[in-house]
């Protein structure tokens, strides 16, 4: 079992969670990630590695709450336990001094960026971090990221805190004045926000690295679940992700792909809230549609 040993909730649906996992933590890099299990019936649920402490033996995990497994997560407590964390998975972040470079993260995405932005630094890079969100009570860790960075542009779409408007201003802004200073920028975030900033760098010629989160099964690339259209090709998101350049990626596909499952998503979500209410088994037998001969 993985214990919780510390619960803080950073907006009204997210939460932080330090876990007990050792094994994980001892061999934890940047940009992996781990599969994780609520309970003996829950289902696999990939969460980016938010920071790791080998010695402790912890990892944090930062979970959005969205789906019915997520809601089922954030209801857990300090003290109670996960039924299985798997990792770490995925290639981790290729860290290297490259001179000047961008970390653009949106929302949820503060939380795995904070490790890159900190592994970037600690080895010799100039770090300008851009973090945003909706609005103020969305953003986190803002002390974490400025601690990691030598330059922190904060923005929210509201204006109600930092700059108003999205991440690509701040940042479309710096490469049309340091174009040839930036070596390299990285994204994390909602994928309609990773599209346009690797569409804002796209035209200055600047390699951009994305992390993806797709729908995912099994972590270990045998379901196919993962599976993201390329435009040379389909990738694994699980096996040859996390981090892709994003100026290869298939955005349309992507985003047509992860609407798969919107409908029965919601439904899950529907059929728990009900459950939680009237804890009682609910039968679908009369719901089956008897096939046609």
């Amino acid at each position: 079992m993985y214990t919780i040993l510390e619960k803080q909730r950073l907006s009204d649906a997210i939460v932080l969670m330090v876990v007990q996992a050792p094994h994980v933590a001892r061999n934890a890099r940047a940009g992996q990630f781990v599969i994780v299990i609520a309970d003996e019936q829950g289902e696999r649920i990939p969460l980016t590695i938010a920071d790791h402490d080998r010695q402790a033996g912890t990892i944090t995990l930062v979970i959005q709450e969205i789906g019915k497994s997520t809601k089922q997560m954030g209801q857990m407590a300090a003290g109670d336990a996960f039924h299985s964390v798997a990792g770490p998975l995925g290639h981790p972040t290729e860290i290297a001094a490259y001179g000047t470079v961008a970390c653009v993260a949106g929302g949820v995405g503060i939380a795995p960026m904070y490790p890159i932005a900190r592994a970037l630094k600690e080895a010799g890079n100039h770090v300008i971090s851009i973090i945003g969100a909706r609005n103020q009570s969305l953003l986190f860790w803002e002390d974490r990221m400025r601690s990691v960075s030598d330059e922190l542009i904060v923005c929210t779409d509201d204006g109600s805190y930092g700059r108003k408007g999205v991440v690509t201003v701040p940042l479309k802004e710096l490469l049309e004045t340091r174009a040839d200073e930036i070596k390299k920028v990285w994204a994390i975030g909602p994928t309609i926000m990773m599209k346009f900033v690797s569409l804002t760098t796209k035209p200055f010629g600047v390699e951009t690295i994305v992390s993806l989160n797709t729908i995912m099964i099994d972590g270990t690339g045998m379901c196919g679940g993962c599976r993201v259209p390329m435009i040379d090709g389909a990738r694994f998101v699980c096996v040859d992700g996390p981090e892709f350049d994003g100026h290869l990626v298939d955005w349309d596909g992507l985003l047509s792909r992860m609407q798969f499952y919107r409908n029965e998503e919601q439904l899950a979500v529907q059929r728990w809230e009900r459950l939680r209410e009237t804890p009682t088994h609910e039968c679908h037998l009369d719901k089956v549609v008897p096939l046609r001969r």
